[in-house]
């Protein structure tokens, strides 16, 4: 079917709407940037051209009826296509004359999507607030036998912890980097790996007032997070920062740092975990004098068995280094201290307790050659509660086992307080 249409777009979204040579299209943007409106335009156009049926998916399926089903109504509307394209809001669907259609769908209702075939192109909106494993399934969900397929999504990019960047982007738990983020900021469109990236930001959205952007620009002086996030549309740390004193440096100044220091006390915490969790020990150098803290090793690994681990450690030459363990895990100290480990049963400090402590420091210099610490620690933020709004104390938007490392090594160790008084040794 071949409908005549004019429609003014912003210049910046013109290529996207008629290239369709990937599979997966990702599109990144700040607030107002126009992205969701050319998705959807560029969704009618496909499916006025070729019979398809498109799926459209949210995290929550409610939220579909003032944003895409609603942006959609509106651009029928514009085009003055009402009279040919149908809408109907119970079920939220659009049909068209040549058979096209396009669903919505929740993935609050995991049985809705289940049920659907002959899908050959997929939106997913806010794709950040969708879980991974709900990414992987509409994969699987995305079959037609003779149409090519396409998965669109987009989002506003939120904390650099979220399946999005570590899929699209940099995954650094996994030492594994697809895209730098910063090269798409500056080249704004670019094809990898089979993939269409595409960043956009207020500025691209001819129509926005200047007021909708001098609105975004006064978030620097009250969010900074968020000014990020909306007025340039970058990834990043989202949230208040645990260890807003953390530094990087390289492993060689670090140790010079501690071979150097005159009020040297050395510390050593283990985490124990297995696949979900991790076993994670860090070696610390504490100056008591500066009360700063320095992480100069580590070890870090998943799935291994308590004897596996024991070698590990005895490789390190940890066999005969007091350590201080998790002492919920007293069947694994036990077993470390029978194989000749100096490891002990750290005291029972709160979560909170333990955080506080940690926020004493003056600085907390990590290693270069500590990537774990640095993956966990560096971006470690906050736990908020979604209902509220409000900060939950010693809870966090990752389980940082390095860190719990650092509590139970650091146990015995009291941090100057605010208040002035000495630290001390126990």
């Amino acid at each position: 079917m071949s409908l005549a249409v004019e429609k003014e777009v912003n210049p910046h979204f013109e290529d996207f709407l008629f290239d369709w040579r990937c599979k997966t299209q990702l599109l990144v943007g700040g607030y107002g940037s126009s992205k969701s409106y050319h998705i959807a335009l560029k969704i009618l156009l496909k499916l006025l051209e070729e019979k398809r049926t498109a799926l459209v998916v949210r995290e929550v399926y409610d939220t579909h009826r003032d944003s895409t089903f609603s942006l959609f109504c509106e651009i029928i509307e514009d085009l003055k296509l009402g009279g040919k394209i149908k809408t109907s809001s119970s079920p939220m669907a659009v049909k068209f004359p040549n058979g096209s259609k396009i669903i919505f769908r929740g993935m609050d209702k995991p049985e809705k999507v289940k049920s659907i075939n002959n899908i050959s192109l997929v939106w997913l909106e806010e794709g950040s607030e969708i879980k991974y494993a709900g990414f992987k399934e509409l994969l699987g969900r995305l079959r037609h036998p003779t149409l090519d397929l396409f998965m669109i999504i987009s989002t506003n990019p939120v904390s650099k912890e979220n399946w999005v960047y570590t899929h699209f982007f940099i995954d650094e738990e996994n030492e594994r980097t697809v895209l730098d983020d910063e090269r798409l900021y500056k080249e704004r469109t670019i094809i990898l790996n089979e993939v269409y990236y595409h960043h956009s930001v207020a500025d691209d959205n001819l129509f926005l007032p200047q007021s909708y952007i001098d609105q975004l620009e006064e978030m620097k002086d009250y969010d900074p997070d968020l000014h990020r996030i909306a007025r340039f549309g970058k990834f990043g740390v989202n949230g208040k920062l645990v260890l807003p004193q953390l530094e990087e440096w390289e492993h060689e100044d670090v140790m010079r740092e501690i071979n150097s220091m005159g009020h040297a006390l050395f510390k050593n915490g283990m985490d124990f975990g297995f696949s979900d969790s991790a076993n994670a020990v860090s070696r610390m150098c504490v100056d008591t004098e500066k009360e700063w803290l320095y992480v100069w090793d580590e070890y870090y690994t998943r799935g291994k068995t308590d004897p596996e681990i024991a070698d590990d450690l005895a490789a390190m030459g940890l066999r005969k280094t007091l350590m201080k363990g998790d002492n919920a895990e007293a069947k694994t100290i036990f077993y470390l201290q029978q194989k000749g480990f100096r490891i002990l049963s750290c005291y029972k400090l709160t979560r909170i307790e333990n955080t506080k402590k940690m926020k004493r420091f003056k600085k907390i210099i990590i290693s270069k050659n500590c990537p774990n610490h640095i993956r966990e620690l560096k971006t470690l933020t906050v736990k908020i509660d979604t209902r509220t709004g409000k900060e939950i104390p010693g809870e966090f938007n990752i389980d940082p086992h390095t860190f719990s490392a650092m509590w139970y090594g650091l146990d015995d160790y009291e941090v100057a307080n605010v208040k002035g008084y000495n630290a001390k040794r126990k």
